[in-house]
C-alpha cells in the first residue's frame, strides 16, 4: 500500500521554514525590550506522575492552583535524546536540562479531556502592571516514531483569567474575555499558529489564514515543519493592539531560532482590561472527534521554559476595526498545488 508522506526535509527545507537570520529568544526579548523576565524551575531528579503535579502546582504558579487536565500524563522524566544535535548554531554542543517533562498521550486519545495535558500560568508583576507584550520560549521534542495523525495542540500563550474560554471549540471569541495563541502540528508535521482571537476587517480572506465559526484561527499552516526524535525550539512573540479599536497587534513564531510566521493587523482585545497573563501549556491530539485519535502511545517532552514580558503593546500600524466575521477555508490553494505535484511525482516511477 503506497503511503503519500511529504518528506520532512521538503518540511524544514528554507522555503517552509522562511528563515531569515537566526534570532535567540533573548535577543528578540532585548529587541522589543522585554525586559521582565521568568524561567520555569524544573526538578534535578526524576518524578513519578503525583510528584509532577506537585512540583508543577508548587512552582509554576497555576491559575486557581491546579492542573485542568491530565495530571496521570505528565512526569519529569531522563532526557530521551541527551546526543540530539544543537537546535541552532548558536548554541553550545550540550545545553538544556537533563530532566525533562514528558507528556503522555495515550492510544486512542483526543482532546484534553482524554490524553495529553492542559493548564494556565498566571505570571504577576512585581509592580502590578499588566502585560502588553509577551514572548514565551520552549524547547520540546517528539517521540522518533511520533506519527501525527491529523494534528494536535503545542503550547502558547493566553490572555484572561478565565482558563477554559478560547478554546475548545468556543465560538470566534470578542476580545473581552479572553484570547488564546498557541502552537499546532498537523498531517506531515505542518507547523502553524492556532489562535483563538477576533477576526474583523477581513482577516479570513488572507491566503495564509484558515478561519472556522467554532473554532480557532490558523496561520500559515505549513509555514515550518516539525522533525521527531530531537529537540526543537519554539518561541512566540505576542504583543497586544493598542488602542482597542485598532487592529494593529502581532503574533510572531520562531521556529528554531528563525521567524518562520509573522501575522500583523490583528485584533486580539477590543476593551483596555484584557491583557496578556502567561503561559497556556495545553497539548493533545486533535481536534473533537476519534478521527484526530493517536494510534498508540505517544509522548513529547519539554524543557528550558522562559518567558519575557512587559507592558508595552504594539506600536505598529493598522486599521481601524470595522467589522467581524469569518470565513471557513478548505486547505490553501497553494498547499493544494503542492500536493498535486507530489501526487504527479510518485506516480511518474510507478
Amino acid at each position: 500500500m503506497l503511503q503519500l508522506l511529504i518528506p520532512l526535509s521538503i518540511l524544514s527545507s528554507p522555503a517552509f521554514v522562511r528563515a531569515q537570520t537566526l534570532v535567540m529568544a533573548s535577543a528578540l526579548a532585548a529587541q522589543y525590550t522585554l525586559t521582565t523576565s521568568t524561567a520555569f524551575p524544573f526538578p534535578s531528579a526524576t518524578l513519578a506522575p503525583t510528584d509532577t503535579v506537585n512540583h508543577i502546582v508548587s512552582q509554576w504558579s497555576l491559575g486557581k492552583g491546579h492542573i485542568q487536565d491530565g495530571e496521570s500524563d505528565v512526569a519529569f522524566v531522563q532526557n530521551p535524546f541527551p546526543n540530539s544535535p544543537p537546535i541552532s548554531s548558536s548554541d553550545p554542543a550540550t545545553s538544556g536540562n537533563s530532566t525533562v517533562l514528558q507528556v503522555t498521550y495515550p492510544q486512542g486519545s483526543f482532546s484534553q479531556g482524554t490524553g495529553g495535558t492542559q493548564f494556565y500560568n498566571l505570571w504577576n508583576t512585581t509592580d502590578g502592571s499588566t502585560f502588553g507584550s509577551m514572548l514565551l520560549s520552549y524547547e520540546m521534542a517528539f517521540d522518533s516514531n511520533f506519527t501525527w495523525v491529523k494534528g494536535g495542540k503545542l503550547p502558547g500563550l493566553r490572555g484572561g483569567l478565565d482558563g477554559t474560554g478560547c478554546s475548545g471549540g468556543d465560538s470566534v471569541p470578542n476580545g473581552v474575555e479572553c484570547f488564546s495563541s498557541r502552537v499546532m502540528w498537523r498531517k506531515f508535521a505542518e507547523g502553524e499558529v492556532y489562535a483563538y482571537i477576533p477576526t474583523p476587517n477581513g482577516l479570513c480572506k488572507d491566503k495564509d489564514v484558515i478561519c472556522n465559526s467554532d473554532f480557532g484561527t490558523s496561520f500559515n499552516r505549513g509555514g515550518f515543519g516539525f522533525l521527531p526524535g530531537q529537540w526543537l525550539r519554539i518561541s512566540m512573540l505576542v504583543q497586544m493592539n493598542n488602542p482597542p479599536n485598532i487592529a494593529n497587534g502581532q503574533i510572531q513564531l520562531y521556529y528554531n531560532d528563525r521567524l518562520a510566521i509573522s501575522q500583523t493587523g490583528l485584533q486580539l482585545r477590543s476593551a483596555d482590561s484584557l491583557s496578556i497573563n502567561g503561559l497556556y501549556f495545553s497539548t493533545f491530539f486533535g481536534g473533537s472527534d476519534s478521527s484526530w485519535a493517536t494510534p498508540t502511545n505517544q509522548h513529547t517532552y519539554f524543557r528550558n521554559i522562559q518567558m519575557w514580558g512587559s507592558s508595552a503593546v504594539s506600536n505598529l500600524t493598522g486599521d481601524p476595526v470595522q467589522s467581524s466575521g469569518f470565513i471557513t477555508t478548505p486547505t490553501p490553494l497553494i498547499s493544494l498545488l503542492f500536493l498535486s505535484s507530489v501526487y504527479l511525482w510518485i506516480l511518474s516511477f510507478l
